[in-house]
């Protein structure tokens, strides 16, 4: 069996080094890796093939730093150039990503089967473009590969086929426990003066976010307000969008640049507490036992808001200031899997289950 992955920002290339690792112990399988280039900085991308030990990419088609509506058509119509030349068996996506919505949208007009890893999330808020993608998706799809029994719910809810759908896990989780040993400190760390444990760890990238300067502003001086210093690598789009409305970073955040997968994962296990606007540090937060407060107003992983992990404050200057200093209760459960959903995964593809 053939397969195309078809991976473009720093999410995907955590979750499909999980499969991919698998895929590799099969000789029954091969695999062919499409990047579209949708992240592109060196930081954000490329160390993540060196440090996560994926293979370089197939095909790299170099579309990003465009807006939303002109990088989904451009990756829809080079995607389609590539099956049409590999003409696989079946095309994985991840997520909710435009590389996941136009690598899905290619193989379905080509009649190439679509399997969808991490389906069934839902935010209930159509404004955000990830929700948009992940829904077409995941009915575009012939296999929905769902983390949690929340998003099985939501997908039998949508009426979809019952046949198509399985609980797996979550590859993060998979990721997570497999990388936690090889983490190590970032090369900066001994120059900030930062105590492990004492700081809170803070990212903020959503276009909702940094493209509002009333409420990228709001962020910054509720995380400044902590009783803890914060460490803030700092994403591509924040930085230009902090001097493009000519705001100051406040004392008290230490903005650094971008970290590979291995960094992040020891300032997560190091950090006091979690600050962000990501999906899947929301979930690393919880995988090493750290409380989180998201820069949102709602997530795609209710179960942590219900089990007290996560506290969902938006971009208000007084909720962000009192989740950091909350402490709250948490109930500990088994949300994501036993870290074996990449292998269920290829087990599902294969008809193995």
């Amino acid at each position: 069996m053939k397969v195309v992955t078809i991976i473009g920002a720093r999410p995907q290339f955590i979750k499909a080094a999980t499969v991919s690792r698998v895929i590799a112990t099969r000789e029954d399988i091969s695999e062919v890796i499409v990047h579209t280039g949708q992240h592109y900085d060196a930081n954000m991308s490329d160390v993540f093939f060196e440090e996560l030990a994926i293979p370089r990419p197939d095909h790299h088609l170099g579309i990003g730093g465009c807006s939303h509506g002109q990088m989904t058509g451009r990756q829809l119509e080079a995607i389609e150039k590539v099956l049409l030349a590999e003409m696989p068996d079946m095309v994985l996506v991840y997520g909710d990503t435009n590389s996941t919505l136009a690598g899905a949208l290619s193989a379905v007009k080509l009649h190439i089967p679509v399997a969808h890893i991490e389906a069934g999330l839902r935010s209930y808020n159509r404004r955000m473009p990830e929700e948009i993608n992940r829904i077409l998706t995941d009915h575009a799809s012939d296999w929905l590969f769902a983390p949690t029994e929340t998003a099985v719910a939501n997908l039998r809810r949508e009426g979809l086929p019952e046949e198509r759908i399985a609980l797996v896990g979550d590859v993060m989780y998979d990721a997570t426990l497999f990388y936690r040993e090889r983490a190590r400190p970032p090369e900066w760390w001994d120059n900030i003066q930062v105590e492990p444990g004492q700081f809170i760890l803070a990212t903020v990238h959503r276009a909702e976010n940094t493209d509002d300067p009333v409420r990228l502003s709001a962020i910054l001086a509720g995380l400044a307000a902590s009783e803890h210093p914060v460490i803030m690598p700092m994403h591509p789009r924040t930085r230009t969008k902090i001097d493009e409305f000519g705001l100051t970073l406040p004392d008290g955040i230490h903005a650094v640049p971008p970290v590979g997968y291995l960094d992040m994962n020891w300032l997560e296990a190091h950090s006091w507490m979690i600050a962000t606007d990501s999906g899947g540090v929301q979930k690393e937060a919880y995988f090493h036992g750290k409380r989180c407060v998201t820069l949102r107003e709602e997530t795609e992983w209710v179960e942590l808001v219900e089990s007290g992990w996560n506290v969902l404050v938006g971009a208000d200057f007084d909720n962000i200031f009192s989740g950091l200093r909350g402490s709250g209760s948490k109930i500990s459960s088994p949300f994501y899997g036993d870290g074996d959903a990449a292998a269920r995964i290829v087990k599902g593809l294969m008809g193995e289950v």
